[in-house]
């Protein structure tokens, strides 16, 4: 009998289960199908209703990335489809995350990453909520990436009166996201988000840019905003990357990012059970603080000007 998962109900075969996917680990696709269904339960509220793009690497991390928008049609029907506009034009049929069962299937379709828009189904045009992506020059940076962080809290909480959540990127950056009340529309969003990181970058010049050419950033962290317009995709929380070790976007609180030291490289496929058993979601409540940007975009004004 071929090996299976039973997710919420709905049992999912396994095809090569033993397939490594990760070949200095040894991690199988049974063991990435199984993280998914462990953590299905988290992962799941915040993908709800959003479309997805799947990251596939049918022969592990050493073969071919496939990056995967159209739900091909071999996909079982319980898997929910999303269509998607394009801005040029058509539509692109997305495959949207609402079963344990979906995860556990992606797994087997070796999907490592899950990356998602930052709005809903039903509302494709209003983001509920914005993101700024810290990123390092390389993984010697990361304290100043947590300062970044920092400061971003500051400047959105302190500041402009919104609500930040924070989380590992399961790369060399963190992502500062906030919730937002879907009456801005990406180009409202992608201009504050732009002027906010500005705001950043004028007062600490020597740690944050906003430069986009990489040559011209040096050593410092790149404030990207960039995945503030439609159909951009950040990664899912709990995602593992398709990286040596299978590190895993991990939401964090505040306090955590305060402490100096921490490493987003503990944060992995093998370490998040017991992360998971130690303490409360961080994020629990995301959704119920989202605000709108009326006051905030002039408060931002006043700090420009």
């Amino acid at each position: 009998m071929a090996e299976s998962i039973t997710a919420g109900g709905i049992a999912v075969p396994l095809s090569h289960p033993e397939k490594v996917l990760f070949p200095a680990d040894g991690i199988t696709k049974q063991d990435l199908a199984r993280y998914y269904a462990d953590v299905a339960d988290r992962m799941l509220p915040p993908l709800r209703d959003r479309p997805i793009t799947m990251m596939r690497y049918p022969d592990g991390l050493d073969g071919q990335r496939i990056v995967q928008k159209n739900v091909p049609a071999y996909f079982p029907e319980w898997i929910r489809r999303v269509e998607v506009p394009r801005q040029s034009g058509g539509v692109i049929e997305h495959a949207v995350c609402d079963k344990p069962a979906t995860l556990v299937y992606l797994a087997n379709q070796a999907c490592i990453e899950v990356h998602a828009f930052t709005s809903r189904a039903g509302r494709l045009d209003a983001p509920d909520q914005l993101v700024f992506d810290f990123d390092p020059p390389d993984t010697k940076h990361f304290e100043q990436v947590r300062q970044a962080a920092l400061w971003a809290r500051d400047l959105l909480e302190g500041e402009l009166g919104l609500i930040s959540y924070v989380r590992t990127t399961g790369g060399r950056g963190l992502h500062v996201h906030v919730p937002l009340d879907q009456r801005a529309g990406f180009d409202a969003v992608l201009d504050f988000t732009h002027r906010a990181a500005a705001v950043l970058a004028r007062r600490h010049p020597g740690v944050i840019t906003t430069e986009q050419r990489k040559d011209q950033r040096g050593q410092r962290i790149y404030a990207d905003v960039m995945r503030n317009g439609y159909a951009q995709l950040v990664v899912a929380s709990y995602s593992v990357r398709a990286r040596p070790g299978a590190p895993v976007a991990m939401p964090l609180s505040w306090p955590e990012v305060e402490q100096p030291g921490l490493d987003p490289a503990r944060f992995t496929l093998a370490t998040v059970r017991d992360r998971r058993a130690d303490g409360a979601d961080p994020w629990a409540g995301f959704a119920r603080r989202a605000r709108g940007l009326g006051r905030a975009s002039q408060r931002l004004d006043e700090l420009a000007s």
